[in-house]
């Protein structure tokens, strides 16, 4: 939980919101973001909410296809990595 609030908190600091801005316009609870930013345990609705308000996904597949698809996620990002370098001049 903890990677995931980091991500969350990073998102909204990018954003430059204050932490009851960003709720209010989620529509959740200082106190319920604040408790997703640091780790803590929150309604899974309510997790939704902030990640789709934030402009995340969770993406949920068999802890045994785990490996591969993160693998796959690598190389994609390496190859973006690539191309981005390569069309610089």
């Amino acid at each position: 939980m903890a990677a995931l609030g980091a991500l969350v908190r990073n998102r909204r600091l990018e954003q430059a919101m204050r932490i009851d801005d960003a709720a209010d316009l989620l529509g959740v609870s200082a106190s319920v973001l604040s408790r997703l930013e640091n780790g803590h345990p929150v309604g899974s609705d309510r997790l939704l909410r902030v990640l789709e308000g934030f402009g995340l996904i969770m993406l949920v597949l068999p802890k045994n296809e785990s490996t591969t698809a993160l693998r796959a996620l690598n190389e994609q990002t390496s190859h973006a990595k690539a191309s981005l370098r390569g069309g610089q001049s």
